[in-house]
């Protein structure tokens, strides 16, 4: 039991995150590796919102101004996951807004440049969840970091949302192998949202989990429309819209 908690942990930081994590953790078989992230995604988001919200505790307790405490505390966590949520949030843009059919929005999403719909979906979800912090910090002072710690403990679940209530859009990639068990993914959102209470109390962290969980499932909504499914840029726009729904929510409730 304890190896397998380990391993999921593990294969969820290594999906999720930069961090080094030892080769030997981990799930050795890919329908394994994919149920462990389902279950532990909420660790590994944990685990980079201590450290956006350590940034911006700390730099509030120092005396630096909300905005420029909240932008670079939203810029470690960006640095920590490797911007891959962002990267999805861009293609997903891009390719909805770009696309004339199916086909060619696919093709969109598959090319690394940035087109003019990424480009805005990146700012303005960045300057919200800046903003957010920002506001939070103006209402709370230093304990907005629990706050921050919150909605990215809950946006990773998000992340893995629309693979259980969408097909696979294509025959190979990251939305077609990553098809974890509803159940699995059940029990990240109850880790998801109980760590969460813990950070914020139960009606923030409820409220927290029910505005990310709406977010991903009006995204997988949309892409059933324009791509019939999921894909992997799918599942990183999720994370990146459940952290602001998140955000916000928690905005609202504990102010």
């Amino acid at each position: 039991m304890a190896r397998a908690a380990r391993d999921a942990a593990a294969d969820a930081l290594r999906f999720f995150t930069r961090l080094p994590v030892p080769p030997a953790w981990g799930s050795p078989e890919s329908a394994a590796i994919f149920e462990g992230v389902a279950r532990a995604a909420p660790l590994a988001g944990l685990v980079v919102g201590l450290v956006g919200g350590a940034v911006l505790a700390g730099l509030t307790a120092l005396g630096l101004s909300p905005l420029p405490a909240a932008t670079l505390a939203v810029a470690a966590g960006v640095a920590l996951s490797g911007a891959l949520h962002e990267d999805g949030l861009a293609d997903v843009a891009d390719g909805f807004g770009g696309g004339r059919d199916r086909e060619r929005k696919l093709a969109i999403m598959r090319d690394s440049r940035l087109g003019s719909f990424g480009a805005t979906a990146l700012i303005l979800t960045l300057l919200a969840r800046v903003s957010l912090g920002a506001a939070l910090v103006e209402g709370l002072g230093p304990v907005a970091g629990l706050a921050v710690a919150a909605a990215s403990t809950i946006a990773r679940p998000a992340a893995v949302l629309p693979t259980v209530l969408l097909p696979p859009a294509r025959a190979e990639g990251a939305g077609h192998a990553a098809r974890p068990a509803a159940s699995a993914v059940a029990l990240g959102w109850a880790l998801a949202a109980a760590l969460a209470a813990l950070l914020v109390g139960i009606g923030p962290g409820l409220a927290a989990a029910a505005f990310a969980a709406l977010a991903a499932s009006a995204l997988s909504a949309l892409a059933r429309r324009q791509i019939g499914g999921v894909t992997g840029d799918v599942c990183g726009a999720a994370a990146a819209l459940g952290d602001a729904a998140a955000l916000t929510a928690l905005a609202l409730t504990l102010m």
